[in-house]
């Protein structure tokens, strides 16, 4: 049978007008008044689940707090500061990964390193992608993985989209045109012009020639020939 769980009696009326002023406060923190409420109601008879059904909250909830008060007293109240686990990358660690996007991928050309366009590194990207953001920062001696750059961007309201080609196509027969010659140009070669003929080439229907009005007066009838 399970041992019944209650909070220690009150060293001293300090303590207990304390813990029962909690109980009414509405300036305290939230998990004070709820730690407060807790263990004067165990003062006053109740059990583990009925605390909780009052309360709405886990029995387990109510078993945690009364061990820290019993243990602890006072300084059992609240949720202490550093619960948790401890961030894995530090404030200045996100910072610099988040700085990384403002600084030209290894593999972009620029002005900035011999005043002529060239890449630093030109087997590099030529944009920032998620994998080469986590090659940069582990350069830098910051151990992260692409999963955690992912979400310090998503967090941030950076959204990532695959870069598109205009060039490319998904057909198999389709092949770049490729310039032939020496002095040949990449442009589109334009078609030669041909003599032009002296008719003209308009589709507009030509108008007919106006009819030549006939002379007023009596008309002559020939009569042909019987044979």
């Amino acid at each position: 049978m399970p041992k019944h769980l209650a909070a220690r009696p009150p060293l001293d009326t300090l303590e207990e007008r304390h813990v029962r002023k909690l109980t009414h406060s509405t300036h305290a923190p939230a998990d004070w008044i709820v730690h407060a409420k807790i263990v004067a109601r165990s003062w006053d008879g109740l059990r583990t689940r009925q605390i909780a059904a009052e309360l709405g909250c886990h029995p387990q909830t109510v078993r945690e707090r009364l061990h820290a008060f019993n243990d602890r007293g006072l300084d059992g109240l609240g949720i202490q500061p550093g619960a948790g686990r401890t961030p894995r990358l530090t404030q200045l660690e996100r910072s610099t990964v988040l700085a990384l996007v403002k600084l030209p991928p290894p593999g972009k050309p620029t002005y900035e390193l011999t005043g002529e366009l060239a890449a630093p590194d030109p087997d590099g990207a030529p944009e920032w992608t998620l994998d080469t953001l986590t090659a940069a920062a582990q350069q830098c001696g910051i151990q992260v993985a692409r999963s955690q750059v992912r979400r310090l961007f998503r967090r941030e309201g950076v959204r990532w989209r695959r870069t598109r080609w205009w060039a490319t196509s998904k057909d198999r027969d389709f092949a770049p045109r490729v310039p032939q010659g020496p002095g040949s140009s990449r442009s589109t070669p334009t078609r030669p012009r041909g003599r032009r003929s002296s008719a003209s080439t308009s589709s507009a229907p030509s108008r007919p020639a106006p009819s030549r009005p006939r002379p007023a007066g009596p008309q002559m009838v020939t009569a042909s020939r019987c044979r």
